[in-house]
């Protein structure tokens, strides 16, 4: 294994300046800027088609940005390729385990494929084997194994080298809420015994809430970067959802007797305001028109994400015009 170059701590773990990458005339990643501190968990939230699994190959040096400039782990993406792999450890979004193999054989080849000192291997496999809770399914085969055990697997695995950097895409995709919150719990642990920074994309609301900071991007841009929490308080205002029989006639009256900019979403009439529960007898006092349901929450990510781009990420997936990445990448034979 290389020697590791030693990191200043006041240094960032990630930083990120201009990035841009093109294909062809069409800009996925349009100049995002952003710094990840050391042993933070930092999360890209949007929904897909947004650029997050774009700007990740870039810093870990899969694809070559267009132009602008990332540093991962003290090392340049473009000039310092070889070291930037060997400092980081990458969970694909896509299965990526060979299912004909053990778990414990799995570990040995990637420990392999990364130069780990013979000695080392398996102390470190039983380490890492433990600390996601597949120490006694080390010799099953891994085709045996549940989506969740599996995902747990692939995190081990990454962890396998001792890397600084942690690269998580799309990390629970397609696992349910039961298993995805076990994921996360697994995460969170491995995060402060290994000190190490935990850099994950996601388009899942609960799972963002788990990072220290997260980055909404948007159709290849950064539009809000900060805490979970001081996101959620910019935004000041509940979210009041009702059902009726007109939307349209409703977004209408909403604005014409309170004032207040409605939009549909996920089909039901949503819209901000300051002290919501106290807004909802006026509302049904005074809207003129019939309301079949009423909710009323505090703000959410979603609604900083619609705050900031217009729509909750739900609807940015089903319509098309809004995760013009995807569409695009698509027709050209690319991922986002």
């Amino acid at each position: 294994m290389s020697q590791i170059r030693t990191q200043d701590p006041d240094q960032p773990a990630i930083a990120v300046s201009k990035l841009v990458k093109r294909f062809g005339d069409f800009e996925a990643v349009r100049g995002v800027e952003f710094e990840v501190a050391q042993a933070e968990v930092f999360g890209f939230l949007g929904p897909n088609g947004a650029g997050k699994s774009t700007t990740i190959n870039m810093l870990c040096t899969l694809l070559k940005p267009s132009s602008g400039s990332a540093r991962v782990a003290g090392y340049d993406v473009v000039r310092e390729r070889d070291d930037v792999r060997r400092h980081i450890g990458l969970v694909f979004q896509d299965p990526t385990l060979d299912g004909y193999l053990t778990a414990a054989q799995n570990l040995q080849l990637h420990a392999e494929l990364y130069g780990v000192p013979s000695a080392l291997v398996a102390p470190r496999m039983r380490q890492v084997l433990e600390m996601v809770g597949l120490w006694d399914r080390k010799d099953g085969p891994v085709a045996s194994f549940s989506g969740g055990m599996r995902r747990r697997l692939e995190i081990a695995r990454g962890l396998m080298h001792s890397p600084r950097v942690l690269f998580l895409d799309e990390p629970t995709i397609g696992l349910d809420p039961q298993t995805r919150r076990s994921i996360w719990g697994y995460i969170r642990e491995l995060q402060q015994r290994e000190e190490i920074t935990i850099f994950m994309t996601t388009h899942y609301m609960d799972e963002a809430e788990w990072c220290d900071r997260i980055a909404i991007m948007d159709q290849g841009q950064i539009v809000a970067l900060d805490s979970p929490e001081a996101l959620k308080a910019g935004v000041g205002k509940d979210r009041v959802t009702i059902q009726t029989d007109d939307n349209e006639e409703a977004i209408s009256a909403l604005r014409e007797h309170f004032g207040v900019d409605a939009r549909v979403s996920e089909g039901a009439v949503s819209f901000g305001v300051a002290g919501g529960e106290q807004f909802v007898p006026r509302l049904f006092a005074e809207l003129g028109l019939p309301i079949r349901g009423v909710s009323v929450s505090r703000p959410t990510l979603d609604d900083v994400f619609m705050a900031f781009t217009g729509s909750t990420i739900r609807d940015a997936e089903e319509d098309p015009s809004k995760h013009r990445n995807r569409v695009m990448l698509q027709m050209m034979g690319g991922r986002r």
